[in-house]
């Protein structure tokens, strides 16, 4: 167990070996309202510290990553998350582009010995904070906090104007949308319960829910996703006397499509396929409820208070005597508050930031029509991005306002596969990103680089013939 210290002059050395740094290669960019970023990056989470790493082993440093959350609160893993352990594989490698020495088993071990990675199972949600927190440290990377983008606007010239909630706006080349599993729509509400329950009453399971204050209470759980176990075992843990879950389906799910996906390589090749595939393949993927694992399901399962309800959707519900009545094909029970486990809805036309641009953002719908009967609303509604998760335009009219914006979200599921907001996925979507921003900064200015290359006369060789001491 060498410690910190140790392991961050081991990623110097191995930063320098590789390269790192170095004068950038980008253009400078003026304008009369002030500084031009080449980049900003929207999101301080694993995807947007990832990114922005990525760029700078690219030479563009111009670049700025902003996040609503305070410092260190990043993400969802000290917020909304409330799983004991990540459910993704512990080997996996997904942000440290191929640095020993910035991987996370790097950065366990230097704390608690090599020894005993063999005995973690799965690594442990508050860790993996802790792991990014030193990544973005160790990196140094430009990180504002407790900003938050309220709109984009395209401006003449290839940029962008970012208005932020009481601060004043930046300027960008580049925009990635770094907002994770909500960054690309929002999360889903049913109808049935917000019309029917006042909000102190219900919530998500994406938002904070003080489940100390409900201490002694019962609770109703809709959903049958890997959360919905996660926030049962949270909520009696704190004191809560009764968790129900109830699942529409007759079967609980069992199978995760993700762990087939990270075997054979899917996860950095579904890119290949084909339109038709793709909507196949994922028709087949969101058909799944992504399950529990094993130990999240009999933490929940031991509890006294906690039982599951199969075949159970809700059919109606009501207040009834400052409680929550649910009807089910089952019958009808009372509880003192229900939480929401039912997922989100990526479209671009639900984010305010792109309240201007969605009308020219190209949907699925508008770039492939499946066979009769196999239609799904879910993925017509996804953007339909370009290979660099670029977002595309319906028609030439929308093009020069989306140009430079990329959607590094949940959203680029349908177009380019769990990349973006799946760590089973991250490791090959970063590459694929930088390589589409950086790109697309080179082609910008390419006929200017052209120019310059053609001019370029600076002497590299300076021999001569005959040599002046064999003429003397």
């Amino acid at each position: 167990m060498s410690g910190l210290p140790d392991l961050e002059a081991d990623l110097a050395r191995q930063l320098s070996l590789i390269g790192f740094g170095g004068a950038d290669w980008t253009r400078p960019r003026g304008h009369p309202d002030g500084p031009v970023h080449d980049v900003v990056i929207v999101g301080g989470g694993q995807s947007g510290l990832a990114a922005a790493f990525g760029l700078l082993r690219e030479r563009v440093s111009n670049i700025l990553i902003i996040d609503e959350s305070p410092a260190g609160l990043e993400g969802p893993w000290d917020s909304y998350a409330r799983m004991i352990t990540l459910r993704t594989p512990k080997m996996l490698n997904p942000i440290d582009f191929g640095v020993p020495a910035l991987t996370y088993r790097a950065w366990w071990e230097a704390q608690h010995g090599a020894a005993g990675w063999d005995a973690v199972d799965k690594i442990a949600r508050g860790d993996w904070m802790a792991y990014l927190r030193w990544y973005r440290r160790v990196l140094a990377l430009p990180v504002r906090n407790d900003t938050r983008l309220t709109l984009i606007e395209p401006l003449a010239g290839g940029l962008h104007r970012l208005h932020l909630d009481g601060q004043a706006p930046l300027l960008a080349r580049k925009v990635i949308l770094a907002t994770g599993i909500q960054g690309g729509g929002q999360w889903h509400t049913p109808a049935m319960i917000r019309d029917a329950l006042p909000r102190h009453l219900y919530a998500h399971t994406s938002e904070p829910i003080d489940y100390a204050a409900l201490a002694g209470k019962s609770i109703g759980i809709l959903g049958g996703g890997a959360s919905a176990f996660d926030n049962a075992h949270a909520a009696m843990r704190l004191g809560v006397a009764a968790a129900h879950v109830f699942i529409r389906r007759k079967n609980l799910p069992r199978i995760n499509p993700i762990r087939f996906m990270e075997r054979v390589g899917f996860t950095g090749r579904y890119p290949a396929l084909d339109d038709a595939t793709k909507y196949r393949v994922m028709a087949s993927f969101l058909g799944h409820n992504q399950p529990p694992t094993n130990d999240t399901f009999d933490r929940a399962a031991a509890w006294p208070g906690f039982a599951l309800h199969l075949g159970a959707p809700w059919l109606d519900v009501r207040q009834e005597d400052g409680q929550v009545c649910v009807r089910t094909p089952q019958g009808e029970q009372m509880f003192d508050f229900v939480v929401l486990s039912t997922g989100l809805i990526s479209d671009p036309g639900l984010r305010p930031e792109l309240a201007g641009l969605a009308p020219h953002i190209a949907r699925w719908a508008d770039r492939f029509t499946p066979p009769p009967g196999e239609g799904n609303a879910l993925i017509d509604a996804h953007p339909y991005l370009g290979p660099g998760f670029q977002l595309l335009p319906r028609d030439e009219a929308g093009a020069a306002a989306l140009h430079g914006l990329f959607a590094f979200n949940y959203s680029a599921l349908v177009s380019l596969g769990l990349s973006a907001s799946a760590l089973s996925g991250l490791q090959t979507a970063l590459p694929r990103l930088v390589r589409g921003v950086t790109d697309q900064l080179f082609l910008d200015d390419g006929d200017a680089l052209v120019a310059d290359l053609i001019a370029y006369d600076e002497a590299e060789f300076v021999g001569q013939w005959p040599r002046q001491e064999a003429t003397a």
